[in-house]
């Protein structure tokens, strides 16, 4: 039986390393483990199942009714789980329908004199007005990372970032713990969490907070890198090793919430910077080393960690990108 490594897999595929083991952790697709060899290995019936995983992603079926299709192979499943998602699109087509012929109907009477304000427009027509709003807002997002160009086109034009926070974070005292290699985030997470654990760290303090990132960032198709995770811990904690106590210089950022999973919506974010009007980038984009100054924060860590819950699918993230008012910002 022909055996692939995970960097194989990846290129194959095209899907990250990432998301190969985000898969693996929620339980979709199984890994080996070859005696003398340090990588995560994946047979035919594992890359079979990663295949179909992108298959339905592609066909927008999210991850959770995957699992059920994939654990499942009684058809009535995937039946009631496709038939369920072909509503879901035919309310979706319909609300598209309904929202271009008001469009339409908006751009012909606005042709007709470029003096006719549209709040004029609007309120002449009950129609219209009932149309709109018995609309829901029409959500067209690929969560996930794509394996085809196209699909990436699509993604980049539909996923747009709207709900961008602008936060400070303090300055703060952190014990870091560091890991490169096969698995980085698992080993770092692994050091922190247990740390926070024995010493309780969640109760004696219950405003901490958990971030993480790259270092350094995957260079090539391989995806080896390292990982830094922190937690702020008391200004007169000590540190055992091999954690590191450091301090973090906090400051200004802005803040973007994802499912824990959706890293694809980095680059959105960062387009979202580029042509922000008020904000710009204040990290490194040269710094690799250290992610250019990006972090990732762990949402409800507290909560994580008094009711041991280790279900992937509820975590939530922040993305956070270090900013400062542009110099003619107002």
């Amino acid at each position: 039986m022909e055996m692939m490594t995970i960097s194989q897999v990846s290129k194959n595929l095209g899907i990250s390393t990432r998301m190969l083991r985000y898969y693996e952790q929620a339980g979709m697709i199984q890994s080996l483990r070859r005696e003398g060899y340090a990588y995560r290995i994946y047979d035919e019936t594992a890359v079979s199942r990663i295949r179909q995983i992108l298959l339905l992603r592609k066909l927008r079926i999210p991850v959770r009714q995957i699992k059920l299709i994939l654990e499942n192979p009684d058809a009535v499943i995937a039946v009631e789980i496709f038939r369920q998602n072909m509503s879901e699109l035919d309310e979706e087509i319909t609300a598209l329908s309904t929202i271009r012929e008001i469009l339409g109907h908006f751009v012909e009477e606005l042709s007709k004199t470029t003096a006719l304000p549209l709040h004029s427009i609007i309120p002449q027509d009950d129609t219209i007005l009932a149309s709109i709003e018995s609309l829901g807002l029409v959500s067209i997002n690929f969560k996930e990372e794509q394996t085809m160009d196209k699909l990436k086109k699509a993604d980049e034009n539909l996923s747009k970032i709207s709900d961008v926070r602008i936060i400070y974070l303090p300055p703060a005292a952190i014990a870091a713990a560091h890991h490169i290699g096969e698995d980085p985030e698992m080993h770092a997470n692994m050091l922190i969490d247990n740390f926070v654990s024995e010493q309780k760290l969640h109760r004696i303090k219950p405003d901490l907070r958990r971030f993480g990132f790259n270092h350094p960032n995957p260079t090539d198709a391989s995806g080896f890198h390292g990982y830094e995770a922190w937690v702020t811990v008391p200004e007169n904690a000590e540190v055992p090793a091999p954690l590191v106590k450091k301090q973090f210089a906090g400051g200004l950022y802005a803040a973007h919430m994802i499912a824990f999973g959706n890293f694809n919506e980095w680059d959105a974010f960062l387009d979202w910077i580029m042509k922000n009007e008020r904000y710009e980038f204040a990290g490194d984009l040269q710094d690799q080393e250290h992610m250019c100054g990006l972090l990732e924060e762990h949402l409800n860590y507290v909560t994580h960690m008094e009711q041991c819950d280790t279900s992937l699918e509820e975590l939530q993230l922040d993305l956070l990108m270090p900013v400062r008012l542009k110099a003619d910002g107002r």
